[in-house]
């Protein structure tokens, strides 16, 4: 059985808009890393949404180990998905620790106050993620990388079977942006987690994915291996744009190199 299946997904913001994502199929098997591509306004970020119950689709349905959307409450969804947005921030001083324990919320009791085993769930996350040492920082006072740990831990302490983020390295540089997918890897392996990432860096897609995503227009061209998606004919149709793709001997990894026009 799949974990997660989406069938026959069509949704609109609206008829002003003109913007659309039109009958979806999926079914994404369980502990696979998945990533969706696809250009600006191809659907990806309203895609994940629906994906983490945010936005409902207009028809189709969605569905977890087996169980319609609809028949999950609120406090039992969040204990199975876990959502890290593309703007995860803070305007309240809230330390890193603090940040982190809200990721325990659909496990508290009537009190709301955590216990010992919620402040144990959310130290091991933070030793997860590599920022035990900043637990008394507020999440305001640590760089952008370090503030995304802080919400990847969240998600974490959540104890999911999927995690879903938006474009998890934007804004980040070169190093961070390694790091954090590294993280999100090394969770999906070592605590059995379902990933699905949006991301604009087609070479991390390649490296880091089991299955790739492939949308245009709103319309879902693709979901195969990273192999069959990352060719030159795909990357021309869907981004418009010469690439020449290479894959290592030693690895197997796949690289893509955007060519000038």
């Amino acid at each position: 059985m799949s974990l997660l299946e989406l069938n026959n997904i069509s949704f609109a913001y609206s008829k002003v808009n003109g913007f659309n994502l039109s009958e979806i199929n999926l079914k994404i098997e369980d502990g696979n890393f998945v990533s969706i591509i696809g250009p600006n306004g191809s659907g990806k970020s309203t895609l994940l949404k629906l994906i983490s119950n945010y936005l409902q689709p207009e028809s189709g349905y969605i569905k977890l180990n087996g169980k319609n959307y609809k028949r999950f409450g609120r406090r039992e969804f969040a204990r199975e998905v876990a959502f890290v947005s593309q703007n995860s921030f803070s305007i309240f001083p809230f330390s890193v620790y603090e940040i982190v324990m809200m990721g325990r919320n659909p496990y508290l009791g009537f009190s709301g106050f955590e216990n010992k085993s919620d402040r144990k769930k959310v130290l091991d996350a933070l030793e997860k993620v590599g920022i035990l040492h900043l637990k008394n920082k507020g999440i305001n006072e640590i760089s952008g990388g370090e503030a995304q740990r802080a919400f990847i831990a969240r998600a974490l302490v959540q104890e999911p079977r999927l995690i879903l983020l938006d474009e998890p390295n934007a804004h980040l540089d070169i190093k961070h942006q390694i790091a954090v997918f590294g993280i999100l890897k090394n969770l999906q392996i070592n605590e059995d987690v379902t990933v699905i990432t949006v991301s604009h860096d087609l070479n991390l897609a390649a490296s880091y994915s089991d299955k790739v995503i492939l949308l245009k227009s709103g319309n879902l061209l693709m979901f195969d291996s990273t192999e069959n998606i990352f060719t030159k004919e795909n990357i021309k149709d869907v981004f418009e744009v010469e690439s020449e793709i290479t894959k290592s001997n030693v690895s197997n990894e796949i690289s893509i190199k955007i060519l000038p026009s």
